[in-house]
């Protein structure tokens, strides 16, 4: 597979990565209205994310889809389980 195909495919992957963390907001909202969640899930989602970024953050060439996505799955992860534990 070339270089530019990879590359492509790993965008894609972040564009979903991130759709996926941005599904979190509505639970947010539930959360602040009286119906929290469990926070085992927005945990666990935090610390696979940091996981990741710091993968992507510390190969020698950065692999910025990688960082980009789960820097956002980070902060809604721990908002998320803030929200479910105030709630």
């Amino acid at each position: 597979m070339n270089k530019e195909t990879l590359n492509k495919i790993g965008w894609f992957a972040s564009a979903m990565g991130i759709a996926l963390f941005f599904s979190y907001l509505d639970q947010v909202r539930l959360n602040l209205s009286g119906h929290p969640g469990s926070v085992i899930l927005p945990i666990i989602t935090t610390i696979n994310c940091v996981a990741w970024a710091s993968y992507g953050w510390l190969r020698t060439a950065k692999d910025w889809p990688i960082v980009i996505c789960n820097l956002l799955g980070i902060v809604v992860g721990i908002l998320t389980a803030v929200t479910a534990v105030m709630g």
